[in-house]
């Protein structure tokens, strides 16, 4: 790797000699800027206002323009000898926890090496006191023509240096977030947990891939070969507005559910509904007239009087006793009942 930068980690009376590296990189196509007509590249060129002609790159310096119209010129020499003690160190100011420091503040990573044999030591006990406590520490440090807040900490058994920015460059959120109260009901929060939990079950972060570096090259390579451009069906428009928030999260769930479940067999469904929380029941509502109703109806029940008790009894005791008689009849009257139903009627 090419070395960034190249000083010294003060941390109290230690001090580590050390080199940057740049820890990231953008694997972005290539493209330039061409005549749209005949493809011609179109450069740009420094071009000076007041001798009107074209000025290499070796007169080319930093100029500052005051308010009134003045103009500063800054040469590399005026920069490199700016009184900034940054300029070299890296001073270690404090020690606090990683989630003190907003990730909003983050900028660009360095890896962090040892510009020789003896710095080894005091870089393993800085990395291993930082890995021990879970703490990172808080510097500074000058990179070419600017000074940024930074913090050092440990990946993969490697000392990083994070630039961040200053935290007057943090610009404030007010008015972005909906201001009005919004209340989000518990089954709709739980609803939401159970689709983050399905969401994140075996996700590996390194499986993501460009799409659109890819599909780039795809169109670039089709216009090398002269072949037709390849083009994505178009998908379904996304809902511009939620009007059933509880049935949104329980689709995205039983989709979520039923993409991870294809792989594990048929379980994956019937584990969707499991994970689905119930809703709570609204309570039934109140029937003015159902109160009303029902109250003669008990009264009435409750209410009969003596004399209708009695009527009841009276009349059970008749039908008991017209069996009684029915059944102590005698055959020869059973007999004439029957001779008397089977007589054959007169002819009128």
């Amino acid at each position: 790797m090419q070395t960034t930068w190249k000083g010294t980690i003060s941390f109290g009376l230690v001090s580590i000699p050390v080199h940057l590296y740049s820890a990231t990189q953008e694997h972005d196509v290539p493209l330039h800027q061409v005549h749209a007509k005949d493809g011609g590249r179109v450069r740009m060129k420094r071009y000076c206002e007041r001798e009107e002609r074209e000025v290499p790159y070796a007169e080319i310096a930093k100029g500052y323009e005051s308010p009134d119209g003045r103009t500063v010129t800054l040469s590399d020499d005026d920069l490199a000898d700016l009184p900034l003690p940054s300029k070299k160190i890296i001073d270690v100011l404090a020690f606090v926890d990683e989630g003190e420091i907003d990730p909003l503040m983050f900028s660009k990573a360095y890896y962090v090496g040892v510009a020789d044999k003896a710095a080894a030591k005091p870089y393993a006990l800085l990395r291993d006191a930082l890995t021990d406590s879970g703490q990172i520490a808080v510097t500074k440090i000058a990179l070419r023509t600017r000074e940024s807040p930074a913090v050092l900490r440990v990946h993969d058994n490697t000392l990083v240096l994070q630039t961040c920015i200053w935290p007057d460059e943090v610009r404030p959120a007010a008015g972005i977030a909906p201001e009005e109260d919004v209340t989000v009901r518990p089954q709709e929060l739980k609803m939401a947990r159970s689709l983050m939990d399905t969401l994140s079950e075996d996700f590996d972060l390194s499986q993501l891939h460009d799409d659109y570096q890819q599909a780039l090259q795809q169109v670039i390579t089709a216009r090398l070969e002269g072949v037709e451009i390849p083009h994505e069906e178009e998908g379904g428009e996304a809902p511009d507005n939620v009007i059933d928030l509880m049935e949104a999260l329980r689709s995205s769930l039983k989709q979520a559910k039923g993409g991870r479940g294809s792989a594990a067999g048929s379980g994956g469904a019937e584990a969707a509904e499991a994970a689905e929380p119930e809703e709570e029941e609204p309570a039934p509502r109140k029937r003015a007239s159902g109160r009303k109703s029902a109250a003669p109806a008990a009264g009435t029940a409750a209410a009969k009087t003596p004399a209708a008790k009695t009527s009841a009894r009276k009349t059970a005791t008749g039908t008991t006793a017209a069996k009684s008689a029915a059944a102590e009849r005698t055959p020869a009257a059973k007999k004439a009942i029957g001779r008397k139903s089977t007589a054959p009627r007169k002819a009128s």
